[in-house]
């Protein structure tokens, strides 16, 4: 078995781009969940109309990219309000009801036919980004990374994702540093207690749920450029919940929990997979079948995040008293 192959293969899934769209999504959770204490089970949702901008816009419209990205961050936005005018004045269980019912919601609307001539139904939307790759700045070639090689246009992508998270970072530092951050931490700590210092509780939550969703939306669009094509079933429910565990292992509520939950995930993930896959082809697992690989390794890392939990619950940097939230 060749340690060597397995541990690149894990370190490529771990720093690329789709571990930076999922880094994205974690942050813009983070900014929920960590810093305001907001119980959001359908960032998923976000990931969708974000990743839909771009696929209609260009798919459906013939926008261009930059166009096409911006209405990813409108829809997120609009998606993001019209969550939270009804619900951010009520208990926090309603708005995570809410918002696991419309995130698969519009997961079935997207993909219904009636919605087709828009969407694509089921078949979703396909060439989404050849204005991105035509404006790759980077000489054909392929480049070294971390012993790992990866094309000019996958570098390009690369850059382009991992900038925006360290946009994403370098925000939410800046803000959580800020007197708005100091009232949305306090939100999450006793939102009656913010209340009562003359702050409009419901006006600070639903600019924190509008941040968090436009990230979440980035990532989305993000993710269809990776891509190149989407479908509404890449949006399911456990998206959100694979975001909730990457999260919860990095530490909510630290700005750079939302960037090692992700990539140590990943890493995990690839690294079980490719094991039991060479293990598969040595016939040292005979009791395995290939089939069942992709089952096999969500249990293995379902263990580690239950030994996690039970050692050390406040995620790998964070901080247990900043897990002590109450979110009324």
């Amino acid at each position: 078995m060749d340690f060597w192959n397995i541990l690149v293969l894990s370190l490529e899934t771990a720093v690329g781009p789709i571990a930076a769209v999922y880094v994205l999504a974690a942050i813009g959770l983070n900014m929920h969940f960590g810093y305001t204490g907001l119980l959001n089970f359908g960032q998923v949702g976000f990931m969708l109309v974000g990743a839909y901008g771009v696929g209609i816009g260009v798919g459906t419209f013939g926008l261009s990219l930059w166009t096409a990205v911006l209405l990813s961050i409108a829809c997120a936005t609009v998606l993001a309000l019209l969550l939270g005018i009804p619900t951010l004045r009520l208990r926090a269980d309603y708005l995570a009801i809410t918002t696991i019912a419309v995130a698969e919601a519009g997961r079935l609307i997207y993909r219904a036919e009636f919605a087709r001539p828009l969407t694509g139904g089921v078949y979703g939307r396909q060439s989404l980004a050849e204005g991105f790759y035509a404006a790759n700045p980077i000489p054909s070639g392929r480049y070294g990374l971390l012993g790992v090689d990866f094309t000019e246009n996958q570098l390009w992508l690369m850059v382009v994702t991992w900038g925006l998270v360290a946009l994403a970072l370098a925000l939410t530092a800046s803000l959580m540093h800020s007197p708005w951050g100091r009232v949305i931490k306090g939100i999450r700590e006793d939102e009656d207690a913010v209340r009562s210092l003359g702050k409009d509780v419901f006006v600070y939550k639903t600019q924190s749920l509008v941040l968090g969703g436009v990230l979440g939306g980035l990532g989305g669009a993000m993710l269809a450029i990776n891509q190149q094509n989407i479908t509404p079933d890449q949006f399911m429910p456990q998206v959100t919940f694979y975001l909730w565990a990457m999260l919860l292992l990095g530490g909510a509520a630290r700005t750079f929990g939302a960037v090692l939950g992700p990539m140590v995930l990943w890493f995990l993930l690839t690294a079980f997979d490719e094991t039991l896959r060479a293990l598969v082809s040595a016939d040292l697992l005979p009791f395995v079948d290939g089939s069942d690989i992709g089952a096999l390794r969500h249990a293995f890392v379902g263990l580690a995040l239950v030994l996690l939990i039970v050692y050390r619950p406040q995620g790998l940097i964070g901080d247990r008293k900043e897990m002590l939230v109450n979110v009324k």
